[in-house]
């Protein structure tokens, strides 16, 4: 009897320690390089439609490649973006190779600071989601109304099946 249990015990785990495995491997970083394939970050792609076809999560990383010569990146607000201004910027980059990491879920917008470039179009509004592992269900809340951290549950399970083989 007690070989069952601790056969059945241990293809629990392991079944537990798959399931995280593959929701870590499904949330994997992903980096883009903003406007390949068929462009760089240049006056003649398409932004809005390089974008769309994408879904940025947390960790992914965003690569501007351009010529220092003719281009920047400048991070600005949504006033800034709307506007094409770069005035109250967040950030600025010239490198020509400028990665930028995607770290929280949000919206980030980026635009060329040369005149005349943001208005022909030279500007990306990023919105980084939360990453989903499966199906969508409603998200799961605690008493206090706030976040539960993903895997939270597999942590807890794999710690109960982990102090039960003390018990047997």
């Amino acid at each position: 009897m007690e070989i069952r249990r601790r056969r059945a015990l241990a293809m629990a785990l392991a079944a537990v320690l798959a399931a995280v495995t593959v929701a870590r491997v499904a949330t994997a970083a992903t980096s883009y390089t903003v406007g390949a394939p068929d462009g760089l970050w240049d006056m003649h792609t398409d932004y809005a439609e390089w974008v769309a076809a994408r879904t940025f999560h947390p960790g992914d990383n965003i690569t501007f490649t351009y010529s220092r010569e003719l281009h920047d990146v400048v991070e600005v607000g949504k006033a800034g973006y709307d506007a094409c201004s770069s005035a109250n910027n967040v950030s600025a980059f010239r490198s020509g190779n400028d990665v930028v990491a995607l770290t929280t879920v949000g919206t980030r917008y980026f635009l060329c600071g040369l005149t005349g470039h943001c208005d022909s179009g030279m500007k990306i509004r990023v919105d980084v989601v939360a990453a989903s592992t499966g199906p969508v269900a409603a998200p799961p809340t605690t008493s206090a109304g706030g976040n539960v951290v993903a895997g939270l549950g597999a942590l807890v399970v794999t710690h109960a099946l982990l102090a039960s083989i003390s018990v047997w």
